[in-house]
């Protein structure tokens, strides 16, 4: 009956110019960029291979002068968009923060249904870069969503109303979702974050028509005693040492997924580890596999076939869940089946994606944790004065990676892989103490304050992005687009030679893909970080992408970026000859306000210290380091929120912002500690100007 009833729904959507029948035949059906049907975007990576390229060429180098906006919508959050939409047919999917999902008519703009899942507010703490999603899945009539609470709900296409929906995680652990399901061969996959919250990574794949879990692969090995789940995590417990399992090992498989079908392999990007402090975490030392790793796995069992690291004994947060790209390659005189990334450590990898052998690795981005890659063995090269202690050490790159979530593209048509780069610091130390049952990362953020500023001086100074157009072939740049500041947002390439991309001066902009000479821009009143779309209706070609400033760049960069003036964040679709209007900028906008002159300190010392430590395990990852920068910049908390600061972290009256309660984890006292420690170090930063 369930059955009937929802393909009755989809004969009234077909009627009403909503998807054709063949899109979702074509959905099961595709196998490569050509089984895909060019004016869609039926996949976050467009396709299985996720180059991220359309062969659309209407809107090409030639006209691309006269683009303007078709339509907006209003996205009622200013936290970050991430998400890259799905366009089925004339029906445009988005998903925004807390999971709402959206479904719009592609060509003009209209609401046709909107489903928001509830996740419990409390949730927005667990996150550790923001309340983001990044994207949602299709099959069979199905639109997939996965939510921060860890649920997978399979959403009715044609009217939005859940059809099942299945419990990924363990809700009493730190765990989370921000990344996009994937659907291949009726099965859809989903992995979760919460690294630093002390949880063990795995990636699940359930039957897309029932729910039913089909098998989970985990990252990395549990408990001993407990058995192993297989011969890969018995192989992987030799690389670690001591009782890793107490704070779960992170790995945690938190966004980027491919698939080759005529392989039968699945790639799974795996991340950093838990905690971040190496010594903490696996004190004998060991390459702690399958940390920062690219691992294929078989799509009908989830049985292991090979892995290659990025970063063994990870200690830097240098994840390897940014995207990976499926491409077939002429190196070295013959043809290579290569999966491509560029992780967080700044390298640029190129393997076979068949056994993962490493074809070729350079650095994209200047770094310090290491000089290279040892092409004998495939390791990097390291610094060894990377390996922090208790000392501050500044190392290249930073926690944000030379290359993030932003996703890159590839166009079959240059050659060229298109990637936002960033060139970042930072200081890490190793706490002095560490405590197991915390949620500390083992890392310290404060003390030998005259080392961290040298190095935070540093940072600001050097620190930048860039768009790279880079040859995987010859490992080289082949042209770059400067910025100002980090922060660019992720790319889109098409057949009309050009590249797409939201830049960090709240514009939208095209390039050149050959050249990288600039060909159009449009102010837009938001920075667009999500990667854009294109897809065609009625014969007429569309750019859309997802405008807001936030993410886990705004969470450790935001103080540096006072002087950008946002505006609603918004769902921004393009056309030739759009004659839409975005309304005028408000008198009053997202923007970071300038450091107002902060309440005198009037906390003991001691009360000062408690504060630091309590901050640091709670407040650091979404406020930022020595609460410098963050999604909210603490040091410029006006009078209002100052006198509402216990409300706010005791009482929940910003939850539905993302700042949940915190009473369940801290005492009216420890607030009241962790605010003194906010007026102190807004004393020692206010400069009276």
């Amino acid at each position: 009956m369930i059955r009937q009833v929802r393909l009755a729904l989809m004969a009234g959507l077909l009627l009403a110019g909503g998807i054709p029948w063949g899109i979702w035949g074509g959905i099961a059906g595709a196998q490569n960029s050509e089984a895909v049907e060019p004016g869609q975007w039926v996949s976050t990576g467009r396709t299985w291979d996720e180059q991220r390229f359309s062969p659309l060429d209407q809107i090409n180098a030639g006209n691309v002068g006269n683009l303007g906006l078709a339509w907006y919508a209003d996205l009622n959050t200013d936290r970050g968009q991430e998400a890259t939409p799905l366009v089925l047919g004339r029906v445009l999917y988005n998903t925004e923060p807390w999971n709402i999902v959206t479904a719009y008519d592609a060509a003009t703009g209209r609401q046709l249904w909107r489903y928001d899942p509830q996740v419990p507010l409390r949730f927005g703490r667990e996150a550790c870069c923001d309340i983001v999603t990044r994207g949602l899945a299709a099959w069979d009539g199905k639109i997939m969503v996965a939510t921060l609470d860890g649920r997978l709900i399979a959403l009715d296409a044609a009217n939005g109303e859940p059809l099942w929906s299945v419990q990924t995680t363990d809700q009493t652990q730190g765990y989370t979702i921000t990344g996009a399901p994937r659907v291949y061969d009726g099965r859809v996959l989903i992995g979760n974050a919460g690294a630093e919250n002390g949880v063990r990574g795995y990636v699940s794949a359930y039957d897309a028509e029932s729910g039913e879990m089909l098998w989970r692969w985990y990252t990395v090995p549990g408990n001993p005693e407990l058995g192993f789940e297989n011969e890969a995590m018995e192989r992987a417990a030799q690389t670690w040492t001591g009782n890793w399992w107490h704070k779960g090992g992170g790995g945690t498989v938190w966004d980027s997924l491919a698939f080759d079908p005529a392989l039968g392999l699945v790639y799974v990007g795996t991340g950093n580890g838990s905690p971040w402090a190496y010594r903490y975490r696996s004190p004998g030392g060991g390459d702690n596999l399958y940390l920062a790793s690219i691992v294929a796995l078989d799509i009908a069992t989830g049985e292991y076939r090979w892995h290659y690291q990025t970063t063994p004994g990870e200690t830097w947060d240098y994840t390897a869940t940014q995207n990976m790209i499926l491409a077939d390659l002429t190196i070295g005189g013959r043809m290579r089946q290569v999966i491509m990334q560029a992780p967080k450590n700044g390298f640029f990898y190129v393997l076979d994606r068949a056994t993962g052998e490493l074809v070729s690795a350079e650095a994209i981005a200047p770094i310090s944790w290491a000089s290279g890659v040892d092409m004998a063995t495939g390791r990097p090269i390291e610094n060894p004065e990377a390996r922090f202690g208790t000392i501050p050490v500044m190392v290249s790159p930073g926690a944000g990676g030379a290359h993030n979530w932003n996703p890159m593209a590839f166009s079959p048509q240059t050659g060229l892989v298109y990637i936002p780069v960033t060139e970042t610091y930072m200081a890490y130390a190793e706490a002095e103490t560490y405590d197991p049952a915390s949620r500390s990362l083992g890392t310290a953020f404060a003390g030998h304050d005259d080392i961290r500023r040298e190095i935070a001086a540093y940072a600001d100074a050097h620190s930048k992005g860039w768009l790279a157009a880079w040859d995987p072939v010859t490992q080289t740049e082949r042209w770059r687009v400067p910025y100002d500041k980090k922060g660019s947002g992720g790319v889109l390439a098409t057949g009309g030679n050009l590249v797409f991309q939201g830049t960090i001066g709240t514009t939208f902009a095209a390039y050149r893909a050959d050249t990288g000479e600039k060909v159009w821009e449009m102010p837009v009143h938001n920075v667009p970080i999500a990667a854009p779309i294109t897809y065609m209706v009625d014969g007429v070609q569309y750019v859309a992408v997802n405008a807001g400033w936030g993410g886990g760049l705004a969470h450790v960069e935001r103080g540096a970026y006072a002087a950008l003036f946002l505006g609603q964040p918004r769902l921004l679709v393009f056309r030739l000859g759009g004659r839409a209007e975005l309304p005028p900028m408000p008198a009053e906008s997202f923007a970071l306000p300038e450091l107002a002159p902060p309440p005198p300190l009037t906390a003991t010392p001691e009360q000062v210290a408690l504060g630091e430590q309590l901050y640091g395990a709670n407040c650091s990852l979404c406020h930022g380091n020595a609460a410098r920068g963050g999604i909210k910049d603490l040091r410029h908390m006006s009078p209002a929120t100052h006198a509402a600061f216990a409300d706010i972290v005791l009482g929940g009256t910003r939850a539905a912002n993302g700042m949940a309660s915190f009473a369940d984890l801290l005492s009216p006292e420890q607030s009241e500690a962790v605010h003194h420690y906010l007026i102190a170090r807004a004393n020692q930063d206010w400069t009276g100007e």
